[in-house]
């Protein structure tokens, strides 16, 4: 069966866009441009020091001190100081301050979080636009910032969240998202890695009857690169881009049939223990279960490596991925490429400065901190789709939520977020 793996960079967050629209409360937009930018190449003000919020994530594990380095580094070329917070709860450090009207100014912090705290500052419009950070010289060098980025990563709604062709997140860290196992397992058992979905169910059975679980998933959030790879590889692009705009009719289609059979099987063969541990606080829990060989199967990025560095496990254990099966004999599997941000809220104190460190983020020298902890720069939403689409998973899985009911919100939700696009 041949494989890809798809970039589905320009469609990977549609879905995010619907819940942009917003009451007459919402607050206004941040400045629209109409200042010029600072000149990344001007030294800055001896005396400004910014904040920059980041997420300790699995890269900052395989290597600590990552962004502490970065921000050392960015200091030494403009002379701005960064008074840097980094915590594996960024939500939860920063959301108290903030709500008191103290803001970072720069955070790095994706959507799909389970706190949804990026998809609330885009839903409210509180996040200031970066698309005159493209055309800013790059601290430290001679290149400007949309020079440094690899096309189509800021053509995206993952960047560009209200389908306007303005830049209010930068792209940040890319990783390859697919089906990660224990391929020494494997080898051990004589197993084969499923190429088609009844190949996949067959194995379940098999390892079940060892005591060992299909699937586990570390959280919710993790579904929404399992769902659009599903999506493709299930329709193709045609179905891929009609789900992802809400195309009336589009969830009673065979194929949305098909996608909602697979995970509602799937979910029959995951470890039980998953829901009660689908968390950002034990999310490693499930995780572990792999490592353990208590489930095969979990969806993730490659980050999970160094994420995951440092946990016990099986002995004979090597990292394996693979796409996501084939709906069919000699169809194609689909992986999906996940895409990280940072960006500046539009209360942030220090604009100009807070500016200069994003361009500085696709400098050589933050590209070569960063790739110390496994982390690839793009250089040579939201709550409500969550709640509706991924969330319910851990339903299924204990059940407490049944496929029809499951099916039906969906269908809801998707036409008033049609509704949303058009409106």
């Amino acid at each position: 069966m041949k494989k890809f793996f798809s970039l589905l960079l320009t469609l990977a967050l549609v879905l995010s866009l619907a819940a942009c629209g917003g009451g007459g409360t919402t607050p206004p937009a941040a400045d629209s441009g109409t200042t010029p930018p600072a000149d990344a190449g001007e030294p800055a003000p001896a005396d400004v020091t910014i904040t920059v919020a980041a997420l300790a994530s699995g890269y900052e594990e395989a290597y600590p001190g990552m962004w502490q380095e970065v921000c050392d580094a960015f200091t030494a070329e403009t002379g701005v100081k960064v008074n840097l917070i980094c915590d594996k709860n960024l939500e939860d450090v920063i959301g108290p301050s903030m709500q008191g009207g103290d803001f970072p100014d720069v955070i790095h912090l994706a959507t799909g979080r389970e706190k949804g705290l990026t998809e609330q500052f885009i839903k409210d419009r509180n996040i200031a636009e970066l698309t005159d950070v493209l055309s800013m010289t790059v601290p430290g060098e001679s290149v400007k910032v949309s020079d440094k980025i690899v096309g189509g990563f800021t053509d995206t709604s993952v960047t560009n969240p209200y389908g306007d062709g303005v830049t209010y997140l930068a792209p940040m860290f890319y990783s390859p998202c697919g089906l990660f196992y224990n391929a020494g397992l494997f080898e051990e058992k004589g197993w084969t890695v499923p190429t088609t979905w009844d190949e996949m169910w067959e194995l379940g059975d098999k390892a079940q009857a060892e005591g060992i679980y299909l699937f586990t998933y570390p959280t919710t959030g993790y579904f929404d690169a399992f769902l659009y790879a599903l999506m493709y590889s299930v329709g193709g692009a045609d179905f891929f881009n009609k789900a992802t705009t809400y195309a009336e009719g589009i969830w009673d289609s065979p194929e949305a049939q098909q996608c909602f059979d697979i995970i509602a099987k799937l979910a029959s063969y995951t470890n039980p223990v998953t829901p009660a541990q689908a968390n950002d606080q034990d999310f490693t829990q499930n995780q572990q279960l792999v490592l353990d060989n208590k489930a095969l199967f979990m969806p993730n990025g490659t980050w999970i490596v160094g994420e995951m560095a440092e946990a016990p496990r099986a002995d004979g254990f090597k990292w394996g991925m693979t796409a996501l099966p084939a709906a069919k004999a000699g169809g194609n599997g689909a992986s999906y490429c996940w895409l990280e941000q940072a960006w500046v809220p539009a209360a942030a104190p220090n604009l100009d400065a807070a500016k200069q460190f994003v361009a500085f983020l696709y400098s050589d020298a933050a590209c070569a901190i960063f790739a110390k902890g496994g982390a690839v720069q793009p250089v040579p939403g939201l709550g409500t789709v969550r709640e509706v689409f991924l969330d319910p998973v851990n339903g299924l899985v204990n059940g407490s939520v049944t496929v029809d009911q499951w099916i039906s919100d969906i269908k809801t939700a998707s036409d008033q977020m049609r509704a949303n696009l058009m409106g």
